[in-house]
């Protein structure tokens, strides 16, 4: 048998795990550990690299008030999915210029809610809700999301959201007739997306919509490029300047050096790669005397935080703590649910004297846990989730982000 390795320094190196552990090594488990220095450091990357490209934070990704106040402090838009999301926003005096309202699934009361407290920009893909922001947001801006395959994607976002480009043509019609104003076109190409060209595919889709407008009297003026920018997990993937290098070239290659007014929606890469989430091994165990892997069951599950584990379609990097020789197991959670399985085609490595009571520390984790985890399934809380001391100097004074 080989002996148990891990690339302990593509995931910030040993200082940050000693870092991390003489903090969570005295806490409980599980339980989530994030560092804003990395969603900072993360937020200042990215804004380098597009630096015309407006950042709004998918709030969605991790609604942690730490963290939505530090980029707000950063200047970073948001993007929200609820009218919950909107008051922590607002809880933190984010001009209400500067929030998207990016679901496409709203209530009328949401719609109003948002519109009362200065929200003026919408996401839509159905005309009904189109009806819905012209009755209750009048005079709003709306953008319109257009499907997409999300082909290349871990977690892609294809079958709920987004229309067909004739719907789009009729919806935006619908809107300039009935008091909004038709303001552009979105597209999420799948969360974690590993093919750059599908930003192509949908940036010529949405071009073929503002000329087909614009010869209608539609002068649209903004793209929204959402999110997909992809988080460090077991399957290495580009820089995200290599995604912005590649995304600047599609869209200067179909609109010009007068590029519309470009909005992105970051989650996933902005805070994923900051999170670390500390487990406890609770039992070890084979299913026949002659298996050829051993059951690995830990406290944190599907039900627990790791819900993009399910079918195995986000592989998170898992550190177990020791040497010796590694053997492959199957990792499941807590819970009395035969769903709660983490991994069993894809077998992760574990050296092979872990036993109870042994501690693993699953990097990257930073995005969809917290949010994602039960309230009270089998009666465990959520996913406990803790902010590390910063290390970073002052923050800046706000810098300016205009809409």
């Amino acid at each position: 048998m080989e002996a148990y390795t891990f690339p302990l320094d593509r995931f910030g190196g040993p200082s940050r795990l000693s870092r991390l552990k003489t903090i969570a090594d005295h806490g409980p488990t599980p339980c989530l550990y994030m560092d804003l220095d990395i969603v900072e450091a993360q937020y200042r990357r990215l804004r380098d690299a597009m630096p015309f490209a407006e950042i709004y934070y998918a709030i969605k990704a991790n609604p942690a008030p730490q963290i939505v106040e530090l980029l707000a402090r950063l200047g970073s838009s948001f993007d929200i999915a609820s009218r919950y999301e909107l008051d922590l926003a607002l809880s933190f005096d984010v001009d209400p210029a500067r929030i998207s309202y990016g679901n496409t699934i709203k209530k009328r009361t949401d719609i109003a809610y948002a519109y009362e407290r200065g929200v003026r920009l919408y996401a839509c893909d159905a005309e009904d809700d189109v009806r819905h922001v012209a009755e209750h947001a009048p005079g709003s801006r709306v953008f319109f999301r257009v499907f997409t395959q999300g082909t290349g994607s871990d977690w892609p976002l294809s079958r709920k959201f987004g229309a067909h480009p004739e719907l789009i043509l009729d919806m935006a019609r619908f809107a300039a007739a009935h008091g909004l104003e038709p303001y552009g076109i979105s597209f999420h190409v799948g969360s974690q997306q590993r093919d750059i060209g599908e930003w192509d595919d949908a940036i010529a889709r949405t071009k073929m919509l503002f000329e087909e407008l614009a010869a209608d009297g539609i002068q649209l003026a903004m793209i929204n490029i959402g999110g997909g920018f992809p988080a460090s997990y077991l399957d290495p993937t580009h820089p995200v300047e290599v995604y912005a290098g590649e995304i600047t070239r599609f869209l200067e290659d179909r609109f010009g050096a007068s590029l519309p007014r470009i909005i992105t929606e970051p989650g996933r890469y902005l805070v994923a790669d900051a999170g670390v989430l500390v487990s406890e091994v609770i039992l070890i165990t084979k299913k026949a005397r002659q298996n050829l892997y051993r059951w690995v069951y830990i406290d944190a599950g599907l039900f627990g935080g790791l819900i993009e584990a399910m079918g195995e379609a986000i592989k998170f990097p898992i550190y177990f703590e020791g040497d010796g020789p590694a053997e492959e197991i199957i990792l499941a959670g807590p819970t009395c649910d035969s769903m709660d399985v983490l991994y069993e085609t894809h077998k992760y490595p574990m050296p092979d004297m872990v036993t109870t009571g042994d501690r693993l520390y699953i990097f990257t984790t930073g995005a969809y846990t917290h949010s994602y985890s039960s309230v009270s399934f089998n009666g465990f809380p959520p996913l406990d989730m803790r902010m590390l001391p910063r290390e970073a100097t002052a923050m800046p004074r706000r810098e300016s982000s205009s809409p």
